[in-house]
């Protein structure tokens, strides 16, 4: 597990007030988008149920994400010692295999060429790539020993690192094998969580920032800690993005897609494509908003 951050378990209330607008921000086929409010989001809260309160249409507690949803399991968050530090939600609606959950983020460099490097220059800390004998986020020879990218890779002297979600048309020593975590947004998450949700590496996933409204598609690449998302994903939710000091503690709603995907790296453009079909069929954002209803009985500050 990475560094531990002081983070809140916390949503904020994106109700029915929710604007019906997307803004595709960044290149034509950014997989990011921002959320917009015509008011507040208290104040379009309050002017929705008072006119839903006079027509007799609007139930903010019966039909809420908030109040439909049902706890898949409570996962259990650990310190390195292994001592729980947390336990988080993880829930599902009825007519959905969709699930998702509220955690803060930490940022995942593995897969990109320039993560790790013998000095501990690059990306992320070496540190948390592993130690000698027990890699987990570079490629090892048979005797266990890191492998150093050469002339003609992307990082000649760097190691090549790896993802749990690779392309098997290439071969193990090639870095392009491997989900470059600096170009593409995608989600870590631990194998507990994946094998109870039924969800596969290579499913898409939406990830809201609630705390600026930023949100971005995404794929599930790597197995790691919960609340852990690339470079690539924590740029495009205004997260801060250094891989050793970057990330954010708490505000973050992940929703993530069972078999959805097909077991391999996806590009941008399918995975904003794939994204958006899946949101749309699943909701949409007015569905999601819904999701990130604040509940205040259930702040608390918690050790990450």
């Amino acid at each position: 597990m990475k560094r531990s951050l002081q983070i809140l378990l916390a949503a904020v209330l994106y109700t029915s007030g929710f604007a019906q607008r997307l803004q595709i921000a960044g290149e034509e086929h950014s997989p990011v988008f921002d959320i917009t409010f015509e008011k507040s989001p208290a104040a379009n809260s309050r002017s929705a149920q008072n006119n839903g309160a006079a027509n007799g249409s609007f139930n903010a507690s019966k039909n809420s994400c908030v109040s439909l949803r049902k706890t898949l399991l409570n996962f259990v968050v650990r310190s390195a010692d292994e001592q729980p530090l947390r336990e988080v939600p993880i829930w599902q609606l009825p007519d959905s295999d969709a699930f998702f959950f509220l955690s803060g983020m930490t940022v995942d460099a593995d897969g990109a060429p320039n993560a790790y490097h013998p000095a501990d220059t690059g990306l992320d800390a070496l540190s948390n790539a592993g130690v000698p004998g027990r890699w987990n986020g570079i490629v090892t020879d048979e005797d266990g020993k890191p492998l150093v990218q050469r002339n003609g890779d992307p990082f000649p002297g760097y190691y090549i690192s790896c993802t749990s979600l690779r392309d098997d048309t290439k071969r193990l020593t090639d870095p392009t094998r491997y989900v470059d975590a600096s170009r593409i947004p995608y989600v870590a998450l631990p194998r507990e969580v994946a094998d109870a949700a039924g969800t596969q590496l290579g499913d898409f996933a939406v990830v809201m920032n609630l705390r600026n409204r930023k949100s971005s598609f995404a794929i599930y690449a790597d197995i790691g800690t919960l609340g852990e998302g690339s470079v690539a994903l924590a740029e495009n939710l205004g997260i801060r993005s250094d891989a050793r000091e970057g990330g954010q503690s708490g505000g973050i709603l992940y929703l993530i897609f069972p078999g959805s995907g097909n077991l391999i790296p996806r590009t941008i453009d399918e995975i904003q494509n794939g994204g958006e079909k899946l949101l749309d069929k699943w909701g949409g954002v007015k569905r999601l908003s819904s999701c990130a209803e604040r509940q205040t009985s259930n702040l608390r500050a918690v050790e990450y």
